[in-house]
């Protein structure tokens, strides 16, 4: 399956094993979506993926993998966008800035609460390098591990495809979609915080989700 359009720099630098993944991960891709998108959609979602990483990562060792995860997580928006699958799970997406502390914990919450009831994604207006570490301690204490997590942007076709849109802290650039459900929390950043102040934002986090989870009747 061909990756382009991957840029040619990018694609050039990369590892020969790194390319290999790559196509790995779009032949997985293809055959988890036979019959919905063709190899050129599949294709052109993975390397736009790609390059979303690519263009501020330190380290490319991971790029492929990440490149992968984040296309399925779009792929399956846009079929959803499109009326292509519909299981009737709420879809919740959590927004903030970085994608690295306060939507990765009510990502964490939320999943951990609802099980395979809803679906739930989360993303950033200016994705950071890593997720917080003090937030994955905070995490790890409730028992929710989200150090497998990673911080990424959102994409149109994953704000189509909620049906409630959380901001936190992203103001003027969070999406707006019109008949969309909207819901702006009020959370402090845990950035550059030590381990009891993000505590008290977990909880507060926690809270929120919990009031959410109740008011779609999971």
């Amino acid at each position: 399956m061909t990756i382009h359009p991957v840029s040619e720099r990018t694609w050039e630098s990369l590892h020969p094993d790194e390319k290999l993944a790559l196509r790995q991960a779009a032949a997985r891709l293809g055959g988890e979506f036979a019959g919905l998108y063709g190899t050129e959609t599949i294709g052109r979602f993975l390397a736009g993926s790609f390059d979303q990483f690519a263009d501020r990562a330190t380290v490319t060792k991971f790029l492929p993998l990440l490149a992968e995860r984040f296309a399925r997580q779009r792929l399956h928006a846009l079929a959803r966008v499109e009326g292509l699958h519909a299981d009737g799970r709420p879809v919740v997406l959590f927004l903030c800035t970085h994608n690295a502390g306060r939507s990765q914990m009510a990502l964490g919450f939320f999943q951990a609460l609802t099980g395979d009831t809803a679906v739930a994604w989360s993303g950033g207006s200016e994705p950071g390098l890593a997720v917080n570490p003090v937030a994955v301690v905070a995490m790890a204490e409730r028992g929710i591990d989200i150090s497998g997590e990673f911080p990424k942007p959102w994409t149109d076709e994953t704000v189509r495809a909620a049906d409630v849109v959380v901001t936190m802290g992203c103001g003027d650039a969070c999406p707006v979609f019109p008949g969309k459900r909207y819901e702006n929390w009020d959370v402090d950043d845990p950035h550059g915080q030590d381990l009891d102040t993000v505590r008290r934002v977990r909880d507060d986090v926690e809270r929120r989700v919990r009031t959410l989870i109740a008011s779609l009747d999971l």
